[in-house]
């Protein structure tokens, strides 16, 4: 078969599925999620030879670190994301759900009611856990969806698609619900962008590169899960133990993530007292430092950063440093430089933080909080499809609730235009 007939048949295959689950009752859909999570649990040692092969692969091909770290596996990985699909089965259905009622003149009462979105596209890279995450998520909110992981995870992905597949066989819910592209090439996932009449939504999660190919040969609407070019601003008013963890936190506790932070910027108040002993404590904890001026002075191994180092997305134990006069000039740093994604400002000011979360506009914006928190589980969500950093349909961590729209209903009674 040739890739433009498999392109095809896919997207159709979607599309009939997408309409048969979105009516099915949420007591159905819930009760796969728990089967799914129970094939997770009991197929753990299958799931981790999986990806075995896929960390040889890496290892032979020589796949950098830090999408290494994202590939691996181990069992406690595996039992999150079986507990992950049982609290997306947990949540609310959102289905059908009726926001707000209100009649008009004439009788005529109208009102919204959320529906899915129908076919949803996902194309990521190197992180299993995404295929059960998305998976789920699309299955809760009453969507189909086709996943395209990238090739060094072929075989996890692959193992995990088809114990999802087979849980939805023993619930009678169309296998199809979730489809797994089943080749490499990418010429296969161009054509599948050009399907239009049954895709609904294409959601890319990756480099830059990745990204700008998807942007460029869709057909479909495009959200864009962007690069995380994350910040954090120690304010003058930061209390210094919290300013601290905060930017450990931030930047140490998984540096291969989106959310890491990759930029500090510190309040030039801070610089003779807090700042040089967080950066000593950085490089204890193996953090490259790339500074300004101000910076290169108070840490003797900081490199000079480059204009290209402000907006770089490292994913490594690399941080750029810089120090501002004000807070303007934080923000004004942020909005050059940033990628949309999460910003953090660490103060006991509270004018000071009310400023910078009006101010700021990326998708995510903290107050005295780890950029990490940038996660749809750690917001509540259950899980996330993706961190949008596009601002229409959705902006920041996507859960159920942004793989739903709305419609217009409206009860009459005869009623007529005159």
């Amino acid at each position: 078969m040739s890739f433009q007939a498999l392109a095809e048949e896919i997207a159709v295959r979607a599309r009939a599925a997408a309409n048969r689950v979105a009516e099915l009752p949420s007591d159905v859909r819930g009760g796969a999620l728990q089967r799914a999570a129970d094939c997770l649990e009991s197929s753990c040692e299958a799931i981790l030879e999986s990806n075995a092969k896929d960390l040889e692969a890496a290892h032979e091909s020589g796949l950098a670190a830090p999408l290494r770290d994202r590939l691996t596996l181990d069992l406690a990985q595996v039992q999150a994301m079986a507990r992950s699909l049982r609290d997306i089965a947990s949540l609310p259905d959102p289905v059908g759900e009726i926001t707000g009622m209100w009649t008009r003149p004439n009788g005529l009462r109208v009102g919204r009611m959320r529906i899915p979105l129908g076919v949803i596209f996902v194309i990521y890279e190197s992180r299993p856990n995404v295929t059960t995450d998305v998976a789920g998520l699309c299955l809760k909110s009453g969507n189909a969806t086709l996943l395209r992981g990238g090739s060094e995870a072929f075989h996890t992905n692959s193992f995990l698609a088809e114990l999802f597949r087979g849980a939805l066989r023993e619930s009678g819910i169309p296998e199809d619900v979730i489809q797994l592209v089943p080749h490499r090439e990418r010429e296969l996932v161009d054509l599948l962008l050009e399907r239009e009449d049954e895709i609904d939504l294409v959601i890319p999660r990756g480099g830059e590169g990745l990204i700008r190919h998807v942007a460029e040969r869709s057909r479909i609407p495009v959200i864009k899960h962007y690069k995380g070019v994350c910040h954090v601003y120690l304010d003058r008013h930061a209390e210094p133990k919290m300013a601290r963890d905060i930017t450990i936190n931030s930047k140490c506790q998984r540096v291969s993530v989106c959310n890491s932070a990759e930029t500090l910027l510190v309040h030039k108040a801070l610089a003779d007292t807090l700042l040089p002993q967080l950066l000593g404590e950085l490089r204890a904890l193996g953090v490259e430092i790339r500074g300004c001026a101000q910076t290169l002075q108070r840490c003797q191994d900081a490199i000079a950063a480059t204009e290209d180092d402000w907006r770089e997305e490292y994913l490594d134990k690399i941080l750029a440093v810089r120090v501002v006069d004000s807070m303007d000039q934080a923000i004004d740093h942020i909005r050059r430089y940033g990628s949309n994604h999460t910003e953090a400002i660490v103060t006991d000011d509270l004018r000071s933080a009310r400023e910078f979360v009006r101010r700021v506009n990326s998708s995510s914006v903290f107050v005295n909080a780890s950029t990490r928190f940038a996660d749809g589980f750690q917001l509540g969500l259950g899980a996330e499809v993706g961190i949008s950093t596009t601002k229409i349909h959705w902006y920041g961590p996507m859960g159920i609730e942004g793989l739903t729209t709305q419609k217009f209903i409206a009860f009459g009674d005869g009623t007529l235009i005159e």
